[in-house]
């Protein structure tokens, strides 16, 4: 059985730090591909920060560059996302996504978790 499950968020106001982190169950963590989404109320869910399973390469969404960081421990089975300058604008539920193309037949593999609220109060 397949889990994410997101922990670390919280209430701190702006300009602080939070750290999230995503445990992961039920499949092979080290060959996926890991993500950090965001959704605000009101608005679309949006990719945060991405870092691949093979060299670890990661990708940032603009308006959190410079402030986030994704990194992940295969050992543990866990990515996480260092948060700090948080502004009001990250206020978000934010869910963690494990992606994988089965390069046989192309096959996507994709979960996610049930999302952790980050709350920035100005």
């Amino acid at each position: 059985q397949v889990q994410l499950v997101e922990s670390g968020g919280g209430l701190v106001q702006s300009g602080g730090s939070l750290r999230l982190s995503c445990a992961a169950s039920g499949f092979t963590f080290s060959t996926y591909a890991m993500s950090w989404y965001r959704q605000a109320p009101g608005k679309e869910r949006e990719l945060v920060a991405t870092i691949t399973s093979y060299d670890r390469s990661t990708n940032y969404a603009d308006s959190v560059k410079g402030r986030f960081t994704i990194s992940r421990d295969n050992s543990k089975n866990t990515v996480y996302l260092q948060m700090n300058s948080l502004k009001p604008e990250d206020t978000a539920v934010y869910y963690c996504n494990a992606r994988r193309t089965r390069v046989i037949d192309q096959k996507l593999y994709d979960y996610w978790g049930q999302g952790t609220q980050v709350t920035v109060s100005s």
